[in-house]
């Protein structure tokens, strides 16, 4: 699975995720300071599967009915490190574009967290 994680996320949260998904951040991709729009659009090219991110105001900025990448957003009260990592899968692979099309009308809907085994999440959609 191929997560992005926004510059709002902490880049040293990339090394909590297990082998097992590909993380990279929004500065090492080289879109530091891109708007979320295009910054989804790009992700959307590069065959993310997620952006990860901790700014709840992405929700009331996109049209959640046509993201092209689904958006994981950690709830936690302050951006800190020690604060996210309790938040982060330590399972196996999940397939969020499985996980979203049982559970969501269409994969480009805002997810609150990944439908797999993102540990700690709060919203999960379907529940």
């Amino acid at each position: 699975m191929r997560l992005l994680l926004d510059e709002s996320v902490p880049r040293r949260l990339g090394a909590a995720f297990p082998a097992a998904y590909e993380v990279r951040t929004v500065p090492q991709m080289g879109w530091a300071g891109t708007g979320n729009g295009e910054l989804l659009r790009l992700a959307a090219d590069r065959r993310f599967d997620a952006l990860v991110t901790v700014d709840r105001g992405i929700a009331h900025e996109q049209n959640l009915n046509d993201l092209p990448v689904a958006v994981v957003i950690m709830l936690v009260v302050r951006n800190r490190l020690d604060e996210l990592r309790p938040l982060v899968p330590q399972g196996g692979r999940c397939s969020v574009r499985q996980r979203a099309q049982a559970r969501l009308p269409r994969f480009g809907r805002l997810l609150l967290s990944l439908a797999c085994d993102w540990a700690g999440a709060v919203g999960s959609p379907g529940s």
